[in-house]
């Protein structure tokens, strides 16, 4: 069992992520965790539009982000998906 003294709860991030997702996101640097190959968010490959958009490393296609439109909300992936961050769309 994790040590529940040493953290706080996920409100703290309110702040600092507002920072991250105010920006123009092209602009954003990504690095590949495969083959290491860097650069902004717009040098990605980008297949879809169905069932949602999956952008690839363009050196080694590694998924680097999954972005899926649902009803009134947005599931966003990052990486190899072992999560999804669902956010609620006006």
């Amino acid at each position: 069992m994790a040590d529940t003294a040493a953290h706080r709860d996920g409100n703290c991030l309110a702040g600092p992520l507002s920072e991250i997702l105010s920006v123009e996101p092209t602009t954003a640097w990504w690095r590949c965790p495969e083959c290491g190959q860097a650069g902004p968010l717009a040098e990605l490959h980008v297949y879809g539009p169905e069932p949602g958009l999956t952008a690839r490393c363009p050196g080694c296609a590694y998924i680097a982000l999954r972005l899926v439109r649902e009803n009134r909300h947005i599931w966003l992936t990052m990486g190899g998906g072992t999560g999804a961050f669902r956010f609620t769309t006006a």
